[in-house]
């Protein structure tokens, strides 16, 4: 009989170790390290397997017929899924315990199955009479669908092979998930691993759509298992502030859709309420006669979306100025700082920085370079920017202003919200054709970031003067 032989996990990245020690030498983590049994290797060598069936191959070249689609009746849940669920496809569905994960999917659940689909919703986390509750309180308790409360794998799974005509299995969440034949407790990358490997083996054999709803760290990744992120066909986010009202839902892997696609959403006393104008709902209590505050236009996937930067300065008590980033990337902020300094002699070394993004969004594309710059170069000269007017471009080391993608769609969305003017970076000529105008927009084209920071320090200026 062969040997057991035992492995340490590494439960932040699933790297295995041969001993136990206290960092891991994948990820870096300290104290992530667990046992784990492994299974036993055959015996004889690997040469003397009986080989498989041959696999069919096919040229490049050819048509294949688009997925079908199971419309869910939340239209920002079925744009940030690429047009609804596929069959035979697993998702996974992430986010900060309370933001809402288990509320959504409840209510895409009920809606799907009043549409006439077989709807399965497993909680390992609630009894039925919690998620019964819960649904009350949402408006859902008339919905044909059917619950359990299980977490034995293999009882699940025995359920789910019955099934004939199910449409769509929710399992919430997958860190609940048991196998009995493994020594692990659930939770561990394991248990997660395996009982993740078989669920969606049995969807890709009915034909049914799975989610998978998955725990987060306080770092914001998903919990144990990054494996889960390669296994799966879709990837799901939801961030957002638990005190705060809105939500959002990012993709940021979808084999059958775009990425970093969007979805914004209210949270609200009968659930999660779809936002289908969000920069309007972003832009509902700005004030535009305060300084430190600019208008970023962005594009999150396929939509844009006008938000509010806003910067504080306070002077520093003496050793380090602090800089905090709500929203935005925290070396980005530190690197502009740096740009504004050097190339248009401002100085921030003894103010302590405040950047915030409002609204609960998070930026990650760097044609927010700009709109961040103007609103520090408003707080430092305590003038406000343009009201009527929003910003987009990136900003280089030398302080050029950089082409974005898709200006066209940021100036037109920017012109519905009633905006009549915008800072870019200066548009170049496609061949012989001039970048067209935009009706209604008073366009300011820059190509430097002092360029940006004149204005603002030409009104200094005046106003010194004004004053002696």
């Amino acid at each position: 009989m062969a040997k057991e032989r035992t492995r340490f996990v590494c439960q932040s990245c699933g790297a295995d170790h041969p001993k136990w020690q206290g960092r891991c030498d994948g990820c870096g983590e300290w104290n992530t390290l667990v046992e784990e049994s492994a299974a036993p290797r055959g015996p004889g060598p690997a040469g003397k397997a009986p080989l498989g069936r041959g696999i069919e191959l096919v040229g490049l070249a050819g048509e294949s017929a688009p997925p079908p689609r199971h419309l869910t009746g939340i239209a920002e849940l079925d744009r940030v899924l690429g047009g609804g669920f596929v069959p035979a496809s697993a998702v996974l569905v992430g986010g900060d315990p309370g933001i809402g994960k288990s509320t959504i999917l409840l209510q895409a659940a009920a809606r799907m199955s009043s549409a006439g689909k077989r709807v399965l919703y497993i909680s390992g986390e609630e009894a039925v009479a919690q998620v019964r509750l819960r649904a009350r309180r949402l408006g859902l308790q008339e919905a044909p669908m059917v619950l359990a409360a299980a977490s034995a794998l293999r009882d699940i799974l025995a359920s789910l092979e019955a099934e004939k005509d199910a449409t769509l299995v929710v399992i919430d969440s997958i860190q609940t998930m048991w196998l009995d034949a493994l020594d692990s407790a659930p939770g561990t990358v394991a248990q997660v691993r395996t009982c993740a490997f078989e669920l969606i083996r049995c969807a890709k054999a009915r034909g049914f759509a799975l989610v998978l709803v998955g725990h987060v760290t306080k770092e914001g990744t998903l919990a144990g298992p990054r494996v889960l992120e390669h296994m799966v066909d879709a990837t799901l986010y939801f961030e957002g502030d638990r005190g705060h009202q809105f939500r959002i839902l990012r993709a940021t892997k979808n084999r059958f859709g775009a990425t970093d696609e969007i979805g914004v959403f209210e949270m609200t006393e009968g659930g999660l309420m779809e936002v289908t104008n969000p920069s309007a709902l972003f832009l509902a209590e700005r004030r535009g006669n305060i300084s430190g505050s600019a208008v970023f236009a962005g594009l999150e996937g396929t939509r844009p979306v006008l938000v509010e930067v806003q910067a504080l300065l306070s002077p520093s008590n003496g050793g380090s100025p602090r800089r905090q980033v709500v929203g935005w990337e925290g070396g980005r902020l530190s690197m502009l700082l740096a740009v504004l300094e050097a190339r248009c002699n401002l100085t921030f070394a003894q103010a302590d920085v405040y950047l915030n993004i409002a609204g609960g969004l998070r930026i990650n594309e760097p044609a927010a370079d700009m709109a961040v710059a103007a609103a520090l170069v408003s707080a430092i000269t305590d003038r406000p920017t343009d009201p009527d007017a929003v910003y987009f471009g990136e900003v280089g080391l030398s302080g050029e202003i950089r082409q974005v993608s898709q200006a066209e769609q940021r100036l037109r969305e920017a012109q519905k919200l009633g905006f009549s003017a915008a800072v870019l970076p200066r548009r170049v000529a496609r061949g012989n054709k001039a970048p067209a105008p935009i009706e209604g927009l008073r366009l300011t084209e820059v190509g430097h970031l002092a360029d940006l920071v004149a204005p603002f320090a030409a009104g200094t200026l005046k106003r010194e003067k004004a004053r002696a």
